[in-house]
């Protein structure tokens, strides 16, 4: 699994585990629903940190508790 696919998933199942939309955490986080719509439909938007505490913020989640997961254990190195 890559970055983006292993980050789009982790927004998935933290969505999924507070009970909470895409929408309602692109309100919360002050991101557009487009911007996360890009990261977890089409795979297109490759987030930048500065994203990902945005929706950590949305998450009521530290960023470390973010990345806390066995998703990032094995990540394929990106190059490129």
């Amino acid at each position: 699994m890559n970055v983006r696919d292993a980050v789009k998933q982790r927004i998935l199942d933290l969505c999924e585990a507070n009970n909470i939309t895409i929408n309602k955490l692109a309100l919360e986080s002050g991101l557009t629903q487009s911007t996360l719509n890009s990261i977890i439909n089409t795979g297109s938007n490759n987030p930048t940190l500065t994203t990902i505490a945005k929706i950590c913020v949305g998450l009521k989640i530290t960023v470390r508790e973010f990345f806390d997961d066995a998703l990032f254990e094995n990540i394929e190195q990106e190059i490129g």
